[in-house]
């Protein structure tokens, strides 16, 4: 976690949006892409981002599932398939957009009498 400081220099050097708050998610993401030429156990990026290694698990396995990572056991690493992960923060992007715009879709509100209860 941030100490809630940072140095001066990397302040006056950063865009406006630098420091918004990331979800873990795109912080794993960031991490794997930032360090494209190293493989890494789910344990050490915890680590490193000061996550649960439980947490960084979920989240690889389903960053996986998308492609959007490689696995070979014990070791994780950003896909090679660079248009694949453009492609996904170009949809992530869209997704933040409308958030914003139109507000964030509550599933609970959505449901109809058909549907099951959501928990």
């Amino acid at each position: 976690m941030s100490s809630g400081t940072i140095d001066i220099d990397e302040f006056e050097n950063a865009d406006d949006d630098a420091f918004e708050e990331r979800n873990d998610t795109e912080r794993i993401v960031s991490f794997l892409d930032e360090n494209n030429d190293r493989a890494w156990k789910a344990a050490m990026i915890a680590d490193r981002l000061d996550l649960e290694t439980d947490t960084v698990s979920a989240i690889l396995s389903r960053l996986k599932e998308r492609g959007l990572v490689r696995h070979k056991r014990p070791y994780w690493a950003i896909t090679d398939d660079e248009n694949r992960l453009r492609s996904a923060y170009q949809l992530h992007q869209y997704h933040e957009g409308a958030d914003e715009q139109y507000g964030a879709e509550r599933l609970e509100e959505l449901q109809t009498d058909e549907m099951e209860t959501v928990q």
